[in-house]
């Protein structure tokens, strides 16, 4: 079992990548989607010059956001600066679109872009846009091709994973893997309570939070009216639409997804009082363990811990102690 963990590219990213390779994580990957977080590559590029050992992750990148030219040479740069350390997991972008306003993008869309990015990292000529492309970078420009870096899918339906298996080296999900793969990274939230801490403690509000209410957003994009039916929804859906126009709400809905609780979001959670039903790793050490354990056991070979809220350093610290006896 490796151990790692995420975060969004921006101010915290470096250090938190340095002390995640002091306490012994595996990979930190950080996440796409530009309307919220700071330029992935750039941020990759800093922690792999400033890091010795530990692997750098893309999780995930979003098809549309960039050409798959530009995707291929940002590759071929961090793999360069950190030669043998990269990894990048590729998704249909459900909430990096969400954010712009979009849908998904189909699987059809997301494998031909897979598809593109193996062959032009092979150095071979594919087809883009209607006309032939290549990697052409001089020997000194760029690393020589072809450049070796595993592909992961994040996919949770039959059309994902029949993806997955034809062209990926590995799966990342937000549970278990659905069937075996060598390389399967599951996501997980949570915090370590400290003795005694109350689950519904602020600290514990202001560190998982932002993860619990991703169930408003998600219902609010397929089913705006079904939110009212959730504990709190009624506040939430008033404070998005007091925020925002009806053609600009979700920008409001998005705001500090799966990094910070906007006020929206406090009303909601507030609606459950002392009983938040928490669906991440919420619990004192030994139960964190436990559930490292039990998540080992149904095929998961990576953790890959997603802390939120400003303390990432300490989550990041708490976590590890509570699970590294399950790294192998």
């Amino acid at each position: 079992m490796k151990i790692s963990i995420g975060c969004p590219p921006g101010p915290q990213s470096l250090d938190l990548a340095r002390r995640a390779e002091e306490l012994g994580y595996d990979r930190i990957w950080l996440y796409d989607s530009a309307a919220i977080y700071e330029d992935i590559w750039i941020h990759l590029a800093r922690i792999g010059e400033a890091t010795e050992r530990i692997g750098l992750g893309t999780a995930v990148l979003v098809p549309n956001l960039r050409h798959v030219m530009t995707t291929a040479s940002a590759i071929a740069t961090v793999d360069r600066l950190a030669p043998g350390r990269l990894a990048c997991a590729i998704g249909t972008g459900y909430t990096a679109r969400h954010i712009l306003g979009k849908g998904p993008l189909t699987w059809q869309t997301t494998r031909t872009w897979i598809e593109q990015l193996r062959s032009l990292l092979a150095g071979e000529v594919v087809e883009i846009d209607g006309r032939p492309c290549q990697m052409i970078h001089r020997p000194e420009l760029a690393k020589a091709r072809p450049i070796d870096v595993p592909i992961l899918v994040s996919a949770f339906g039959p059309k994902g994973l029949a993806v997955t298996r034809e062209l990926a080296d590995g799966w990342m999900g937000v549970s278990p893997p659905p069937e075996a793969f060598d390389w399967a990274v599951q996501m997980v939230n949570g915090t370590v309570l400290g003795p005694g801490e109350s689950p519904s403690a602020q600290r514990v509000i202001d560190d998982v939070g932002a993860w619990m209410v991703g169930a408003y957003h998600v219902t609010w994009e397929n089913n705006p009216e079904g939110v009212a039916a959730i504990p709190g929804g009624a506040d939430w859906i008033a404070q998005i639409e007091s925020e925002r126009p009806a053609e600009e709400r979700h920008l409001a809905v998005h705001q500090s997804h799966c990094t910070h609780l906007n006020v929206a979001d406090r009303k909601a959670i507030a609606a459950f009082g002392d009983a938040i039903p928490w669906h991440g790793w919420v619990g004192e050490a030994e139960e964190v363990r436990k559930r490292a354990e039990e998540t080992a056991a149904a095929g998961t070979t990576e953790i890959l811990y997603t802390p939120a809220g400003d303390n990432l350093m300490g989550q990041a610290e708490t976590f590890f102690r509570a699970v590294e006896s399950v790294k192998g």
